[in-house]
């Protein structure tokens, strides 16, 4: 009888040790399971901004309205003659100026 204890109780040991022990367990593998999945949403969501930077890339360097449109904002300029760009500037900005 007391055989059958020994020999159950090994068998359990060895099964637990199998699931559970070891330089993996199974709380190792649950957790590089989420991390990959969480990995894998950060890869996607990337994936996604550089195809959206790359679409503005490509209007940039192709589409003239674009093009205007980022000139105007960003540098203030103006098209031809026909257009007068208008500064203003606080007081306090004038009296520096020499």
């Amino acid at each position: 009888m007391l055989r059958r204890i020994v020999f159950w109780c090994v068998l359990l040991a060895a099964v637990v040790y199998a699931v559970e022990g070891g330089e993996w367990g199974t709380d190792d593998l649950l957790a590089q399971r989420a991390r990959a999945t969480r990995l894998r949403v950060a890869i996607d969501s990337l994936r996604r901004e550089v195809d959206s930077l790359s679409r503005v890339k490509k209007s940039i360097l192709t589409d003239t309205a674009v093009q205007e449109r980022i000139a105007r904002e960003e540098f203030g300029m103006v098209r031809g003659d026909k257009e007068l760009l208008y500064r203003f500037t606080s007081a306090g900005d004038s009296s520096t100026a020499k």
